[in-house]
């Protein structure tokens, strides 16, 4: 392909270890594509997972770099662009009160029918985003080994979220990370969030570069390969870093 203008990435298992900060090597890789490039990450994690994961470990980024960063927390739902001062949204959509109480609803009482229900969790199963609701199957806080374990097929989540489908036909129900369930409004998944990318930057889908690392059909980054966004296949954070090495030389 031609060299991209914008260069995006899911964030858990393709930048950093699940709900862990970026690395040095990845920060340092981010800075440097920022000084080529316009970069997008995308992800089910929430605003304040970006800000501690990757914000903070940018370290003394001029204001400038980071007007090339877009960031799009919960799946598309929220993105964020930095105005000189901070980050700041250029849009939420946030489900309602009567959306999320069905969300939750049907999440607690389909998981629990399937035997799916853990009794001790490592945190919150159940996660309020604002504009996505969460089930993390073994508790937010739960450890990368115990969380790749526990669906090494996907079979649990895809039937958790066909369940939880049939409850709430007006939403969204994805299966997200290696234990999640994701409910946004209809339409809303990281193909909506990158054609949002497209609109906002101008930037056309064919001139991007998308790096994640559930590529596969029924991967929470499929879409985005489905929406005909040149995508790279990664195994972990150590491998984008690699990959990344390859493509600077060529930025």
């Amino acid at each position: 392909m031609t060299t991209p203008a914008l260069v995006a990435f899911d964030l858990d298992d393709t930048l950093a270890l699940s709900k862990s900060p970026i690395s040095p090597r990845i920060a340092e890789l981010l800075r440097a594509l920022l000084h080529r490039v316009e970069v997008a990450i995308i992800s089910g994690g929430n605003e304040a997972q970006f800000r501690t994961q990757v914000i903070a470990q940018l370290g003394e980024t001029d204001a400038a770099r980071l007007g090339r960063l877009h960031l799009l927390p919960t799946c598309g739902t929220r993105y964020l662009r930095h105005d000189g001062t901070s980050f700041a949204p250029l849009y939420s959509h946030d489900l309602t009160d009567d959306e999320k109480t069905r969300a939750l609803t049907a999440l607690r009482e389909e998981a629990d029918r399937l035997g799916l229900w853990e009794t001790e969790p490592w945190g919150e199963i159940l996660e309020d985003r604002g504009s996505q609701i969460t089930f993390s199957a073994l508790g937010q806080k739960a450890p990368g080994d115990a969380k790749h374990a526990w669906d090494p097929t996907g079979a649990k989540r895809l039937t958790l979220r066909d369940a939880v489908a049939a409850r709430v036909p007006d939403l969204e129900v994805r299966a997200g990370g290696s234990t999640s369930i994701d409910i946004t409004r209809a339409g809303i998944d990281k193909a909506y969030g990158m054609t949002q990318l497209a609109e906002f930057t101008g930037i056309p889908l064919s001139s991007m570069l998308f790096y994640g690392d559930r590529l596969d059909e029924g991967g929470n980054d499929y879409p985005v390969l489905a929406l005909g966004v040149p995508s790279v296949a990664v195994d972990g954070w150590e491998d984008t870093a690699d990959k990344l090495d390859e493509l600077l030389k060529a930025l």
